[in-house]
Order: C-alpha cells, then sequence, then structure tokens
C-alpha cells in the first residue's frame, strides 16, 4: 500500500474534481511551486496511484437514459466460465462496469442503454445466449443522488 501525504490526498481530490486542471492552477490550491507539484503528480502516476484521466459524459445527452444494475449468478464455479463471462462483458459496450462480487451470485454490472427496449435486447440477446450465467437479476435505477465517475 501506498502512503499518501495530506499534500498528495489534496492533489488527488483536485485532480478528481477537474482532471484538467492546469499544473499552476493546482500547485496554488495545494500550496507548492509548479515544480514539486508536477514532481509530485508524475510519481503519483508513476507509482500508479494515478492510472489515468477521462471524461465525465452526460449519458441523457448520449441517449443512453436507463441504467440497470445487473447481478448474475454463474452455474458453476469454474474458472474458466469466470474467464469467459468477464471477457464477453469487456466486449458488451452496455456493460460500464463489472464486478465480481462475494454472496449469492458472483457479478455485478453497471448497464447503460437508451430505454428499457435496448436493456431487453441486452439481456436476451447478450447474457442469455452465455452458457455459464445461472441467474439474472435485474434492478432499475429511478436516479442518482450521487454519482462519481472515475
Amino acid at each position: 500500500m501506498i502512503e499518501i501525504d495530506p499534500i498528495n490526498a489534496q492533489i488527488l481530490q483536485s485532480l478528481q474534481s477537474n482532471g484538467r486542471t492546469s499544473n499552476t492552477a493546482l500547485a496554488k490550491q495545494v500550496g507548492l511551486s509548479p515544480s514539486a507539484c508536477l514532481r509530485r503528480v508524475q510519481d503519483l502516476e508513476k507509482r500508479g496511484v494515478i492510472q489515468g484521466y477521462r471524461a465525465v459524459l452526460d449519458r441523457k445527452a448520449m441517449g443512453q437514459d436507463v441504467v440497470v444494475f445487473v447481478m448474475v449468478g454463474l452455474s458453476a464455479h469454474l474458472k474458466k466460465d469466470a474467464l469467459d463471462f468477464e471477457a464477453a462483458m469487456a466486449r458488451a459496450p452496455e456493460v460500464r462496469e463489472c464486478h465480481n462480487i462475494t454472496g449469492s451470485v458472483e457479478y455485478l454490472l453497471r448497464i447503460e442503454v437508451a430505454d428499457l427496449s435496448a436493456y431487453k435486447s441486452f439481456h436476451a440477446d447478450r447474457l442469455g445466449t452465455l452458457p455459464m450465467v445461472g441467474s439474472i437479476t435485474s434492478h432499475i435505477s429511478l436516479g442518482s443522488s450521487k454519482d462519481r465517475v472515475g
């Protein structure tokens, strides 16, 4: 585990809020010179604490209004089945997140689609055709009071 000092914690919090902030502005926010701030950011990147930067997209503007959380149980607890399932989910553009979890099922998916008809197609044509899938439970999101992406 990497120890994070208070200044690095401030840097990380600021970058999570706005990954496009300039190094000069970031340095000012955390009370460092621009060169010292840049060295810290580069060190955090090198050590893998910062894994990348991304754009946060407006799902509604892109026509992806419906978010569904799907719990998937596999038929058997075989490594091959788990790897095959994860590979299938990696290829599915509707799947925004795929988590291997503990409990009564093996996977929790976050699906983003245009509408319920699109989800029905995903459910029937993607999940429903995978031989290792034993159970599917869908939870349609009615809204999000907090949705931190990235």
